[in-house]
């Protein structure tokens, strides 16, 4: 029987990233929340995991390349470093290592990033260089800021941007698919592939239509792939400590059941065990619409309209991760180092991906439910950060995008996930030999795996829903809940499924957390200027 605990001003669902930014933002403004988390660990995808059967072997499950953490304003706000956060932004960030021992690069430096384009081709060097130029400012006077503030609605927004010259050229190259962004403006069918896989495969469907500014805001980006030390639950930890010395609280192991609402307002969750926790003024959920609307909700308290829109919410295609996982004697060698011996310090190596031809197929097989010949990315984390495993000894990973559904069931993957590994294995030491003995253990992780340990993922989808049409800028997740607000007074979202979208870029919990202040009448200092005035100055 349910039994009426203690009343908070706030109840949030998940202890992912995103809610715990949120939480410590109400914290500051002396509000007493709870966090309730079904699982024993906070942060969600922000996973470091010790191998059970080698004890000193650290691994990034799920989460490891935070792109320019230590730009976000509430890394800033939160005082994150104090609270134990520390970021390394190794400056060779990316290598994309070909069959022949060729290496496309990416520095941190935006002239050695140039300069090794233009080993490729100097037309396509001069073609990164110009779109570089010409939207850093969009990034900074649009992109940035609307990631940073609630969306305003599209209309509004185009009126907006195509009332000055930065704006319309924002517009123009949203109008293309990345697919057609890159093969217009860029002609090595090897840089071709290394756009695309950077700042396409990995987020958005390279077909779409209305990402093609994803590629130039990729190259205007000051900010980087960075890695926490310590692993990705460093990040955890530190958003844990600034919940904790604000004064909030999480509850590990406490699995919402139920939304509780009456007459027309969230007034607090019932948990699995029968428990009911009382909320003043807001439930937030960090959690999927499905889970949210569907779920957790009592139909009679859902408008038809807004079931409907939840049930229809949709999932990425290629956004399910396979990962190989490895304790190794010593660091992976490339065969490439004797020409390129920078990359012994490349954070993020890319093998597999020979040209550009490579997407449809993979797009092909993931709707055929088949797994493609192998394209992968990972990164021996121990290279920059020894203490993520036993003293002399390294941990190294790799990531590939899969279908969920192998051969239209995802449960195929508990039979087939080790002979895959094996698979990748085999790949990855045709580039770095000396992996032949050097392997201590290994272990894999399909996207049903994902699903199973971090439900809000469904369908094993890390970014939360895809970035279609419908389901971006205001229209996130859905049109009519993209402002953050629930279909009920003070029932709030704040996940990955709301704008800007997944990633670990917090920036759903701080949009949220504008929100709330300003629904509550809280003084927010901290907030940055709406986005419909800051597109309003645009000229």
């Amino acid at each position: 029987m349910a039994h009426d605990s203690d009343t908070y001003d706030g109840i949030l669902l998940g202890a992912g990233h995103n809610a715990l930014v949120l939480q410590a933002y109400l914290g500051r403004a002396g509000l007493k929340t709870v966090c309730l988390e079904r699982s024993s660990m906070p942060g969600g995808g922000l996973v470091t995991a010790e191998d059970p059967r080698n004890p000193g072997f650290l691994h990034n499950t799920h989460s490891f390349f935070h792109r320019a953490i230590t730009y976000m304003p509430w890394y800033r706000d939160l005082e994150l470093e104090r609270r134990g956060a520390r970021y390394l932004e190794p400056e060779l960030n990316v290598a994309l290592v070909q069959k022949d021992g060729n290496v496309l690069e990416w520095w941190t430096d935006f002239e050695k990033t140039a300069a090794s384009f233009e080993r490729f081709s100097p037309k396509d060097a001069r073609a990164v260089r110009r779109w570089r130029d010409d939207f850093v400012p969009i990034l900074e006077q649009i992109i940035g800021p609307e990631g940073r503030t609630p969306p305003i609605p599209a209309a509004e927004r185009r009126a907006l941007l195509g009332r000055s010259a930065h704006g319309r050229l924002l517009l123009e190259t949203s109008e293309l698919s990345p697919q057609e962004f890159v093969l217009r403006e860029f002609e090595h069918p090897v840089v071709q592939a290394g756009l695309l896989f950077f700042n396409g495969l990995r987020e958005v469907d390279l077909r779409c239509k209305g990402f093609g500014h994803h590629i130039p805001i990729l190259l205007a980006a000051a900010g980087k792939a960075q890695m926490c030390v310590g692993g990705s639950a460093g990040l955890a930890r530190a958003l844990v400590r600034a919940v904790h010395e604000t004064g909030g609280e999480i509850r590990y192991l406490a699995e919402p059941r139920r939304i509780l609402v009456e007459g027309g307002k969230a007034v607090g969750v019932e948990t699995a065990s029968g428990e009911r926790i009382k909320a003043r003024h807001f439930v937030v959920s960090g959690l999927n619409p499905h889970q949210t609307f569907l779920d957790l909700m009592d139909p009679a308290h859902v408008p038809a309209a807004w079931r409907n829109k939840a049930s229809g919410f949709t999932y990425n295609l290629i956004a399910p991760l396979f990962g190989l996982n490895l304790d190794l004697r010593e660091r992976p060698v490339y065969s490439a180092e004797k020409q390129f011996p920078h990359l012994a310090k490349a954070l993020m190596v890319i093998l597999g991906l020979e040209s550009y031809g490579q997407y449809p197929e993979i797009v092909e097989h993931h709707e055929r439910g088949e797994i493609p010949p192998t394209v992968m990315w990972g990164s021996t984390p121990t290279v920059f950060d020894p203490s993520q495993a036993p003293a002399g000894h390294h941990t190294a990973f790799m990531w590939e995008k899969l279908p969920y559904r192998l051969h239209g069931d995802a449960r195929n993957w508990d039979k087939a996930k080790e002979a895959h590994g094996r698979d990748m294995l085999r790949l990855w030491t045709q580039h770095a030999p000396n992996l032949e003995g050097a392997v201590i253990d290994s272990f894999t992780r399909s996207a049903l795996d994902t699903e199973r340990t971090l439900p809000n993922m469904r369908e094993g989808d890390l970014l939360v829903g895809a970035f279609t049409h419908g389901q971006i800028g205001h229209d996130r997740p859905f049109p009519g809940a993209g402002h953050y607000r629930g279909h009920v007074n003070g029932l709030y979202l704040c996940g990955s499924s709301s704008h800007p979208g997944g990633n670990i870029t917090g920036l759903p919990g701080y949009n949220c957390a504008q929100v709330l202040h300003a629904d509550l009448g809280l003084a927010a200092h901290w907030a940055p200027e709406p986005a419909a005035a800051v597109l309003g100055r645009l000229h």
